[in-house]
C-alpha cells in the first residue's frame, strides 16, 4: 500500500488503537511516582544513617552494607509478591536503581522456578538484568581503559 491508502490504513489503526486503550490520569501517575521513589530513597537514607550512627560504619563499608540492606529489601518483597503491587501503583517510582534492579533479577527467578533450578531459576535470573550486567561492565572497562591510556599521553 502507498499513497492516499496506506495513510488512511494508518490513521484508521490510530485511531482504533487510542479507543481501546486506556486512558490514564497523567499528574496522578506522576505523583504516586515521585512519593514512592521518594519514599525508597528516604528508606535507603534512614538505613544509611542508622549504620553511621549505630554501627559507626563509614565510606566504602557503609555503601556495601547499604546497599546489601536495599537489595535484599527488593528482593525480599518481590518473593513476597508485594514489589510487584507497588510497581503496579507507583510505575516508574518503583524502579528506583538498587530495589528496582533486585525486583528485575528476582521476578524472572520466581516466574520459572516451576522449570527447575537450573533451567529456571538460574537460567531465567538474568533475563531482564543481563543486558544491564553486560553492558555496564563493558561501558566500565571501556571507561577503565580510556583512563588508563589518557595516563600515558
Amino acid at each position: 500500500m502507498t499513497g492516499k491508502n496506506a495513510e488512511n490504513t494508518n490513521k484508521a489503526y490510530l485511531d482504533f488503537v487510542a479507543s481501546i486503550s486506556p486512558k490514564t490520569n497523567e499528574f496522578k501517575t506522576l505523583f504516586h511516582a515521585f512519593w514512592v521513589g521518594g519514599l525508597i530513597c528516604f528508606l535507603g537514607q534512614g538505613v544509611r544513617y542508622i549504620f553511621i550512627y549505630v554501627f559507626g560504619l563509614y565510606g566504602d563499608v557503609l555503601a556495601g552494607a547499604t546497599s546489601i540492606v536495599m537489595i535484599f529489601l527488593g528482593s525480599f518483597l518481590t518473593g513476597l509478591g508485594v514489589y510487584d503491587k507497588i510497581g503496579k501503583y507507583a510505575g516508574g517510582g518503583s524502579i528506583v536503581p538498587i530495589t528496582g534492579f533486585a525486583n528485575s533479577v528476582v521476578s524472572p527467578a520466581m516466574e520459572f522456578k516451576s522449570e527447575g533450578f537450573i533451567y529456571g531459576l538460574a537460567a531465567k535470573m538474568f533475563v531482564i538484568a543481563g543486558p544491564i550486567i553486560v553492558f555496564g561492565t563493558l561501558g566500565s572497562v571501556a571507561i577503565g581503559l580510556i583512563y588508563y591510556i589518557k595516563g600515558f599521553i
